[in-house]
């Protein structure tokens, strides 16, 4: 199936969008089906290709005017133009609406001049701030659909019916001018969110023939010579060939201070160069570039949604029709009961239903969810989804790999231990060859301590995880790796040797491996149990005794040792049934099984495909600095969907329950309405700002 993005223009109620969304995932055909009203975007798989056909027709069936585009096709003049229009118009109708309202005050009461006068006034401003609210409530109406359009237009000419003319026209202006606020708070907030696409340039200089040439970045094939001047950005992860610079990463992976680089340095895409001018050899193509995967991961987060966001679809649905019950309680049951008249409470009817839109909540949680995976991409931390960003505000438990995760994983041979005859160059070699063609990080320090050394030939490679490797030397078996491989005998002389040499069943050296502590990692530690975090745990396939070393000066709450990759699975699930939620924290060297089940997954830097695939947030700088600051702005959006479906519920209740007494007015509930949800959009944008 293609995957297919669409943007829908013209689509401001929330509500809306979220039955959009349900009826394209219910049509056949259509799979993986995401809209994400921040942005504007929905994502699809279809083997359709008339869908941009289908899928007008099904916004014409739920909502008119929205009209479905391609993205890159998008023209922004027009829509400029449309909203200077639609502002003036408002300013038109609120000046008209204050002179209606300071005249209804100093003009005498049942007057034909007067009522003329404010007549004309009243009618020219209601029409100005509210002719397309009306022209949708009646198409609306005549569909037999009843939302806020269709009882506000009611609302409005059941004012004017009953001579209520500048309540009337207050209350239009009042709703045209929280929509139009509401818009600017939510066109603010994707704005902000698709500036993270600046982070790419669409452009390359080439060199060819020692000519430059600016050509499509995505023309660029793997192996090319490009050009990068001072203060550009780079369209291309590669390794520089000529020159020196400094590069600015902060917009990749939040850390301030510029990186040094000279020839041989890997470089990534979305950096910006300093005041050098340097030549890169490409070495991935613009579609797997750091910059692009950076963005595809944001862009895809929209999809995978927080249980609140779920929630909030189901609660929306349910609460609508109860909702319009009440207001047919209110309208019918008391004039039946001689309780007043049919007008009267049908006015009340009509506040209850304008005051309990859903609109607030629809819009803000979903916008506090991705201002908050906005925010975090801004510091270096690329969460995948809603899911997970209530995964890490929970969590209290945090388990860590060790080798690459708190410590450098740059590891180096310390200590050779020979058994029989066998010499300490020879032990090395031999081992340095059973380790060939591994790329584990203990292997590749072997391997650098062997580097002046001649190397036997082996045969019949192979490599266990969790064990080592093993080949073939002058017929006999050749191992090399941890305590697993040795017999109980063998393993009462190991001593604290974390790499043992096996060769033909005999034990011929030991190697002691170790690397040292990230600077980072013990105040990361420390921060974590600052903000509550219960259980710091790690888990390893090193020996017991480096184990409990690096534990000890971390200050860990348990440590396991000796652990398979399956070991390892096992343990998280154990620790989940213990825990609220659970996050793992790897570099991705066999660790995608464990990341991939626990609550949330967060893979270290951008280096590892597997990982990152497995993993639910990647800290893209390599290192735990940001770690702590993403469970607080975390919790932040936790705390910001909170308060906004509180506030927004209490607001309505509080309302619906005035409108029955009859003490709240239309205007009220017009605050109820759009003026708690520009409240809520308000705040939940806010979290684009955290630092």
């Amino acid at each position: 199936m293609k995957k297919y993005t669409y943007t829908l223009e013209n689509l401001n109620c929330a509500h809306c969008a979220s039955k959009i969304e349900s009826k394209i995932a219910d049509t056949q055909g259509f799979e993986n089906v995401s809209f994400n009203f921040a942005t504007k975007i929905l994502s699809f798989s279809s083997e359709n290709p008339d869908s941009l056909l289908q899928i007008q027709q099904i916004c014409d069936s739920i909502e008119d005017g929205v009209t479905v585009v391609d993205s890159s096709k998008k023209t922004k003049e027009k829509q400029s133009g449309k909203i200077n229009a639609d502002t003036v118009m408002l300013i038109a109708a609120i000046v008209l609406g204050v002179a209606a309202f300071v005249l209804h005050l100093v003009l005498p009461d049942n007057q034909t001049f007067s009522t003329v006068i404010l007549l004309i006034l009243s009618v020219e401003a209601t029409l100005l701030s509210g002719y397309k609210i009306f022209i949708k409530g009646i198409k609306n109406a005549v569909k037999l659909k009843i939302d806020e359009t269709v009882l506000l237009a009611v609302a409005v000419v059941a004012a004017f019916c009953l001579g209520e003319f500048v309540e009337a026209a207050m209350v239009t202006i009042l709703f045209s001018l929280g929509e139009f606020i509401e818009d600017i708070a939510v066109d603010a907030s994707r704005r902000d969110i698709e500036k993270l696409a600046q982070i790419r340039p669409d452009t390359a200089t080439i060199v060819k023939d020692g000519i430059d040439t600016v050509v499509p970045a995505e023309s660029v094939k793997t192996g090319s010579i490009i050009t990068v001047k001072p203060y550009e950005r780079l369209p291309l992860d590669g390794v520089v060939t000529k020159g020196k610079s400094t590069l600015d990463t902060s917009a990749l992976t939040g850390e301030s201070l510029p990186v040094d680089i000279t020839v041989g340095s890997e470089v990534m895409s979305g950096a910006i160069n300093g005041n050098g001018l340097i030549e890169i050899r490409t070495t991935k193509e613009y579609g797997n570039s750091t910059a692009s995967r950076i963005l595809q991961l944001v862009e895809d987060a929209a999809a995978r949604k927080g249980q609140k966001e779920k929630l909030i679809t189901r609660f929306a649905s349910i609460y609508t029709p109860i909702v319009i019950i009440i207001a047919a309680a209110i309208a019918f049951i008391p004039p039946l009961l001689c309780l007043g008249e049919f007008s009267e409470w049908i006015y009340r009817a009509l506040v209850c239903l304008v005051a309990s839109c859903p609109c607030a909540i629809v819009i803000s949680v979903p916008l506090s969810y991705y201002s908050g995976i906005g925010a975090a991409s801004k510091i270096g931390v690329l969460i995948k989804g809603g899911k997970y960003i209530e995964a890490l505000a929970k969590a209290d438990s945090f388990v860590f790999d060790k080798t690459g995760t708190l410590t450098s994983g740059r590891l180096e041979v310390e200590n050779i231990t020979t058994f029989g005859t066998y010499g300490e160059s020879e032990v090395l070699t031999l081992a340095a060859a059973c380790e060939k063609h591994s790329v584990h990080p203990v292997a590749t320090a072997i391997k650098k301590k062997a580097e002046n050394l001649k190397l036997p030939q082996l045969s019949d490679y192979s490599e266990s995880a969790g064990h080592g490797t093993s080949a073939v030397y002058n017929g006999k078996k050749l191992e090399c790796g941890g305590i697993k491989i040795l017999s109980d005998e063998q393993k009462k002389l190991a001593g604290n040797a974390s790499v043992f040499v096996v060769y033909d069943g005999e034990l011929i050296g030991a190697l002691s491996v170790s690397d040292t502590v990230r600077a980072e990692s013990q105040e990361v530690i420390s921060k974590l149990k600052k903000l509550g975090v219960k259980n710091t745990v790690m888990l390893t396939g090193d020996s017991k005794s480096n184990a409990d070393k690096v534990s000890k000066k971390l200050g860990l709450d348990k440590c396991y040792s000796n652990l398979l990759p399956s070991d390892k699975l096992d343990k998280v699930e154990e620790i989940k049934t213990q825990s609220k939620a659970v996050c793992f924290v790897g570099d991705g060297i066999n660790d995608a099984p464990v990341l991939s089940a626990s609550d949330c997954g967060i893979a270290m830097g951008l280096g590892s495909e597997a990982a990152i695939e497995a993993s639910d947030a990647v800290l893209s700088s390599g290192n735990l600095v940001k770690l702590p600051d993403a469970i607080k702005l975390s919790r932040k959006v936790m705390r910001t969907v909170k308060t906004n479906i509180i506030f927004a519920l209490t607001i309505k209740a509080a309302v619906i329950i005035l409108a029955a007494f009859g003490i709240a007015s239309m205007w009220m509930s017009v605050i109820a309405d759009t003026g708690v949800s520009v409240a809520c959009v308000l705040y939940a944008a806010r979290l684009l700002k955290s630092k």
